[in-house]
């Protein structure tokens, strides 16, 4: 059994690892900043609009890279000399790792160290793990048992996020988390207060899955701090923590005490001014669409109406955005100048050449709720044009908007 896991654990030297996926690189590039990553991956980085190096976070006066030739010839040596396992001596391997974790062994940290070695060696170890029988539930429960120790819970963190992203047993993996309930939510709680940068992100990935399932979002919800230490990423949290977040906060506010529990987090101000500073457009579209979801309920909107950048960043984003984005943007704008009807908002608006942001929006070729939406708000624009003496004639529309049931 010693040789067989001295060929399963190979250890991967570091320097043939990308800093940015951790697989054995199979194109090695550098950057002008002297470090190498994976090509594919440093391609995607890049080409998501990121302008520093992910490893020293320094901004690139060229995002030219040029192959690394040496530690390309170095990895394919290493590989050719590399024996790899049998499949049948990986799944009995596998099994003996599994085991602790199914029988409470006390040596947790160590196992889910040595299955996090494996899982980060590469794709196919993590497609394995993925579709090993009994992996899920052995993970889910070394999580549900590890909320006081940093090292046992970002490691089972990292293989949680690694199934999910393989496309392992989701629906299993729900059900698991949510028998287990407020032990797995209180340890995710734990790496995000105290986590690397890493590892919260890979906690919020999976936040964000489970809260595609309604049960699980309400449970998410409940977690007392769980949603007020997210907020708190929006301001102090890296560009990739930051843009995780949005994307889960545009998921689970499908509940209204979801929605309620993030005005009360400050979630509205933080991402108006958040929406007004970027210049991702990745980013803005996520902010619209957290926005939109909150502007369902009367505490989204009053804050909305409350926080001063918030109606002014919007009005910026309807002509830029990608359609769905300024959907959202058009959503959030009738809900402030039409549902709430406030005076200021609406005034606000107009005086920023509202009118012709919404006939310019309206050319993209809405269905029928969203063109409602547009025609409700030229109607009540075109007054405040007239109230404030900004001339603006335009002709008549006639409307029903039945689209949205607000809360």
């Amino acid at each position: 059994m010693a040789k067989i896991r001295e060929k399963l654990y190979v250890t991967v030297p570091s320097l043939f690892r990308c800093p940015i996926s951790m697989d054995v690189m199979r194109s090695p590039v550098s950057l002008c900043t002297g470090v190498t990553y994976d090509r594919a991956s440093i391609q995607r980085w890049l080409d998501s609009g990121n302008d520093t190096c992910p490893a020293t976070m320094q901004v690139l006066p060229s995002k030219d890279f040029i192959p690394n030739l040496t530690l390309h010839r170095l990895i394919r040596l290493w590989l050719l000399s590399a024996d790899p396992p049998s499949p049948e001596s990986s799944a009995d391997n596998l099994r003996s790792l599994l085991r602790p974790i199914q029988t409470g062994n006390d040596d947790l940290a160590g196992t889910l160290s040595k299955i996090a070695e494996f899982a980060t060696s590469s794709a196919e170890n993590r497609r394995k793990l993925a579709s090993f029988p009994g992996f899920d539930a052995a993970i889910v429960r070394a999580l549900a048992g590890c909320s006081s120790r940093i090292d046992v819970s970002e490691n089972a963190i990292y293989l949680l996020d690694s199934v999910l992203r393989q496309n392992g047993n989701p629906e299993k993996i729900r059900r698991l988390i949510l028998d287990a309930r407020q032990q797995c939510f209180d340890s995710m709680l734990f790496v995000l207060r105290n986590g690397s940068a890493k590892s919260k992100i890979e906690t919020v990935r999976v936040l964000e899955f489970l809260a595609r399932d309604f049960q699980s979002s309400k449970s998410i919800v409940e977690t007392q701090g769980l949603l007020s230490s997210l907020a708190g990423f929006l301001k102090d949290g890296g560009e990739e923590l930051r843009d995780a977040v949005l994307l889960f906060l545009g998921v689970v506010s499908v509940t209204r005490s979801a929605k309620v529990e993030l005005v009360n987090c400050g979630v509205v101000e933080l991402v108006s001014k958040l929406l007004q500073e970027c210049s991702s457009a990745k980013t803005a579209e996520r902010c619209l669409r957290v926005l939109a979801v909150v502007a369902t309920c009367a505490e989204g909107r009053a804050a909305m109406v409350a926080e001063p950048s918030c109606a002014a960043a919007v009005v910026e984003r309807v002509t830029k955005a990608a359609k769905a984005a300024a959907e959202d943007a058009v959503m959030v704008l009738w809900s402030l100048c039409c549902l709430s009807g406030n005076v200021k908002v609406r005034d606000d608006v107009a005086k920023r050449n509202g009118v012709a942001v919404i006939l310019l929006a309206m050319q993209r070729g809405w269905e029928e709720h969203v063109r409602s939406m547009c025609v409700d708000l030229i109607k009540v624009l075109k007054g405040a044009c007239k109230n404030n003496g900004l001339g603006l004639e335009l002709g008549s529309y006639d409307t029903k908007t039945t689209h949205i049931k607000p809360c």
